[in-house]
């Protein structure tokens, strides 16, 4: 833990150019945009040792023979490569944009080597790394299940770090938004007349958090999402969801969904009720890039969701892929019914990156233009999906390739893998899912 605290004091800050950029002449009128930055998970630990065993606490023990600059596909985030994706970032942006930041600032490594107070000081710091990087932008955050300690455990009342995270962005947050924040880390803010963002702290439903296991509506989320949604509909607004955790089904396991099954039911039958309200759900915490489309009970397309992929590049040392780092925007209808139109996704070549002691992020596609679009509504998203069952289709490999964030084009994903990913695109219900995963 010592450790940890002493890297935290000395992180490491690169340089990094930017790569050419789409202009705001490139969009069209009426056409707002935001930001999505998630799971940084900073290894201030993270050196370029000899030994490979040693170069970052979160690779566990396995050897890192590939560090470089920017990290290692084995290890969580050096600061040289969240500054530097920030550092490429910020002179992309506009005056009217936004970001959402969507948790997970600290790196997985054991419990014994964070404490309360160290998990508070590495949110501190990407805090103040984005303050200093977008000084006029406002951020909307969630937390995420590794920003707390013991990790995943967080609880249905107030505490130490939700009061933390609601003094650590109080620049950001209106006396409302903060309050419950720090009660129960969640909050609703109206982003401009007409639109708000609901921030959902998804991790009270998380399998791992076994502190609120038994509780039906931890800290009354559920109830405080309905009224809330209940209020922007009289007031004809349109909502915003963001969260670490997302419904719905993984894609890379069975039947498997990333809260609990209860929980999730329970959101998306909410979520159905309101989809007149929603416009849109944007998420984290799987480090990889995937949609889904939120079916009402009669089949029809009604919300669409969006997972971003991680800045880190970590993945287990059994592990076939993992991401390459990754920030996006999004551009919506800024005119009626704010809803998403396009995903401008950037990446960095990890390998190249590290290969040239340069940081050359990159635009890796244009949504809509990679999969023949005219937007990213719920009936566009249900359209491509359904095109993922076809047989042999470049267009599933396309979107698999992207997925990983253009690790490796080489690794595909047939048989089950492709079960498990079509189904978690189309179906977030059990029932509509079971019957999926079961009919190929």
């Amino acid at each position: 833990m010592e450790q940890i605290l002493c890297f935290l004091m000395l992180l490491l800050f690169s340089g990094a150019s930017v790569s050419a950029a789409p202009t705001g002449s490139s969009y069209l009128s009426g056409t707002g945009r935001f930001w999505h930055i998630t799971d940084l998970h900073l290894d201030p630990s993270y050196n370029q040792n000899q030994d490979p065993t040693k170069v970052c606490f979160s690779s566990k023990g396995a050897p890192a023979t590939h560090a470089g600059l920017f990290g290692d596909f084995l290890c969580d985030s050096p600061y040289s490569l969240i500054q530097s994706a920030f550092a490429n970032l910020a002179p992309l942006t506009q005056p009217q944009d936004f970001i959402i930041w969507t948790g997970d600032s600290p790196p997985h490594v054991p419990p014994d080597e964070l404490s309360t107070d160290l998990v508070i000081q590495v949110i501190s710091n990407m805090t103040q790394t984005i303050r200093q990087h977008f000084p006029n932008l406002t951020v909307y955050p969630a937390l995420g299940n590794h920003d707390y300690w013991p990790q995943d455990q967080m609880p249905a009342s107030t505490n130490a770090i939700y009061k933390a995270a609601a003094a650590l962005w109080k620049p950001w947050l209106d006396a409302d938004a903060l309050l419950t924040l720090s009660q129960g880390g969640f909050y609703s803010q109206l982003v401009k007349p007409a639109l708000r963002l609901v921030s959902l702290n998804t991790i009270l439903y998380y399998g791992p958090d076994q502190v609120t296991a038994n509780l039906s509506d931890p800290a009354g989320q559920f109830v405080w999402l309905e009224k809330t949604l209940e209020k922007a509909a009289q007031n004809k607004e349109k909502v915003y969801i963001i969260a670490h955790v997302p419904v719905g089904y993984l894609p890379f396991y069975g039947n498997t969904t990333a809260i609990r099954k209860v929980h999730n039911e329970r959101l998306v039958s909410i979520f159905r009720k309101f989809s007149h309200v929603v416009a849109g759900q944007f998420y984290g915490h799987t480090h990889r890039d995937s949609i889904m489309v939120l079916l009402d009970q009669h089949g029809k397309p009604v919300n669409s969701l969006f997972v971003s992929p991680a800045v880190t590049p970590i993945k287990d040392a059994t592990q076939e892929y993992s991401n390459n780092p990754a920030f996006r925007m999004y551009l919506y209808n800024n005119n009626k019914d704010y809803s998403i139109q396009d995903i401008w996704q950037y990446y960095l070549n990890l390998t190249e990156a590290n290969e040239k002691q340069r940081s050359d992020w990159k635009l890796e596609y244009i949504m809509t233009r990679a999969f023949g679009l005219p937007d990213l509504q719920p009936q566009s998203l249900l359209q491509l999906g359904l095109s993922f069952l076809l047989p042999q289709t470049p267009t599933f490999h396309r979107y698999f390739t992207h997925f990983m964030v253009s690790y490796d084009s080489r690794i595909t994903c047939e048989g089950r893998c492709k079960v498990r990913q079509v189904c978690a695109v189309l179906y977030l219900d059990q029932e509509s899912y079971s019957k999926c995963a079961g009919s190929w």
